[in-house]
């Protein structure tokens, strides 16, 4: 029999971390993270994660997974949320899954897409030729092999041109025809629900000002010791996170302080454009309150109602 897990979806800075605190002082939770950031060790700043009172008292899982400089993969999510969800309802409590990394929430609700795992060898060497030739080479490339992934993604999108042609050298197939191909295996009912701010303007001056605190708390030197401490490039998952990636190019003499802010408000508020796309096109209900404890208010009714007036685990 499936059980009944909770997500909480939202753009970044939305306010989905407090929502949850809130709801964690209501009801038997525990917290799972949905965020393809949060799971690096000792990138803690930039990533807004939960400081250890809070941890102390909520548990919280899949953060601090692996190091900055491994990578970290929608199927292994899946795979680690699964087991994370397993354990909170052995414990008899409920599952909050909480992030904004909207492919995770996908693969975990609809299956993924049957592509092979990533090669490390693979990718080193596409580096290396992008490093010879240029990703606009390599995009070409692309075109040839795949014109429909390389119509959809810009010459600059190094990230996914390795994967796309990565795809193709390991399973000789395009990986546009490969995402029509899933594997679902239906583990549980969900329960979505979508913070989704309606004052735009109000969420673009909060994105500004985290970012702002997050140089206050010390952002610049995190990164500075995270170089310090393990072998990193720019083209590493870890180092392309909002935030991080702006502060390497700052680190590497391109763009004074000034520059380094305005690239990480702009590349953030263009990351929460994409979650408020993503969130629009799910069945996950909209939830639009003013405050905190009116939005984790409508979540305890739905999620009560659906366990027919228990506050327990939701089954």
């Amino acid at each position: 029999m499936t059980s009944r897990v909770i997500l909480l979806m939202g753009p970044t800075a939305s306010g989905k971390s407090a929502v949850a605190s809130e709801l964690a002082q209501r009801l038997p939770l525990e917290i799972v993270s949905v965020d393809s950031a949060q799971v690096y060790r000792g990138m803690d700043i930039g990533t807004a994660k939960p400081n250890a009172e809070i941890r102390s008292r909520v548990p919280h899982h899949l953060i601090d997974v692996i190091e900055p400089d491994e990578a970290y993969s929608a199927a292994r999510f899946c795979a680690d949320a699964l087991t994370a969800i397993a354990s909170i309802h052995a414990r008899g409590r409920i599952a909050l899954l909480v992030g904004g990394t909207m492919l995770y929430f996908k693969g975990l609700r609809e299956g993924l897409s049957a592509l092979p795992v990533a090669d490390a060898e693979v990718r080193a060497r596409l580096d290396a030729r992008a490093a010879a030739e240029g990703w606009p080479a390599l995009h070409a490339e692309l075109a040839r092999l795949d014109p429909a992934t390389a119509a959809r993604l810009k010459i600059t999108d190094a990230q996914r041109i390795q994967r796309a042609l990565e795809v193709y050298e390991l399973s000789g197939r395009p990986i546009s025809e490969l995402q029509g191909t899933r594997e679902v295996q239906r583990h549980h009912d969900y329960l979505a629900f979508a913070l989704v701010p309606p004052d735009r303007a109000k969420l673009h001056r909060r994105i500004a000002s985290r970012f702002g605190e997050m140089l206050d708390a010390g952002l610049i030197d995190e990164v500075r010791g995270l170089r310090a401490r393990y072998t990193l490039n720019a083209a590493m998952p870890s180092m392309r996170c909002v935030g991080y990636r702006q502060v390497w190019q700052f680190l590497e003499g391109d763009g004074d302080l000034a520059t380094l802010r305005s690239r990480a408000v702009a590349a953030t508020r263009q990351l929460a454009k994409r979650q408020f796309t993503w969130l629009r096109s799910t069945d996950a209900e909209l939830l639009e309150g003013t405050t905190t404890r009116e939005i984790a208010g409508q979540i305890e009714k739905r999620i009560t109602r659906a366990a027919g007036g228990s506050t327990g685990i939701v089954q």
